[in-house]
């Protein structure tokens, strides 16, 4: 992938993440300059990283460190950053391993943004749940949860939880509400009044 700046395409070609080399800059970009490797994420209504050539700002760039490959980095941005703002913003993790502790349920792990929110959530206080298809369980218990259980399990989860970092789109997060911990149900009970303390259930944004 090569990124320039050239006019706006008259066409939407879909996907956001990208991983390439920039070949040329705007007059104002002083960060970033030919032949930097870069992770970058494109504008969301018109896309362009299936096109041999995109046009990326320079506020949604990074510079790809040489140990991670272009596929790594272009996998990414968005389900990396979902995965960030839920962990550390929302659920209220520190990733230096301070704060308080956190039992933290995360649904549908074995996705995008589930596979980094396993990984990050693991750096802070935490004890992590996380549900999956039972194919898929070797892998997400590589990445560090604590307890992986298959969601098509009878039983359920059966556990409290502080949080849930919800991933999957079909089941609503009300579903959720009986693995709250008596924490998390006071903290709900704020949130439906309007004076929340803190997210209990999570549904990480589009970006």
């Amino acid at each position: 992938m090569m990124l320039v700046v050239v006019r706006s395409p008259h066409f939407k070609m879909r996907t956001t993440d990208v991983a390439g080399e920039v070949i040329k800059v705007g007059p104002r970009v002083t960060n970033y300059k030919t032949g930097d490797k870069v992770d970058a994420m494109l504008n969301h209504p018109t896309g362009g990283g299936l096109a041999e050539y995109a046009v990326a700002k320079d506020n949604l760039i990074v510079l790809r460190p040489p140990e991670v490959s272009a596929a790594e980095g272009a996998s990414l941005p968005v389900a990396g950053l979902a995965a960030l703002q839920a962990v550390t913003e929302s659920a209220g993790v520190k990733l230096d391993g301070t704060g308080r502790h956190v039992n933290l349920l995360i649904t549908a792990a074995s996705g995008g943004v589930g596979q980094y929110a396993v990984q990050l959530a693991k750096l802070g206080n935490t004890n992590v749940t996380a549900t999956c298809g039972a194919h898929n369980l070797d892998l997400v218990k590589s990445l560090g949860a604590d307890e992986v259980l298959d969601y098509k399990t009878p039983d359920g989860v059966a556990r409290k939880y502080d949080v849930v970092i919800h991933c999957e789109m079909d089941i609503p997060w009300s579903t959720f509400e009986p693995n709250l911990s008596t924490n998390g149900k006071e903290a709900w009970a704020k949130i439906s009044d309007g004076h929340a303390t803190g997210k209990i259930i999570v549904e990480p944004s589009v970006l």
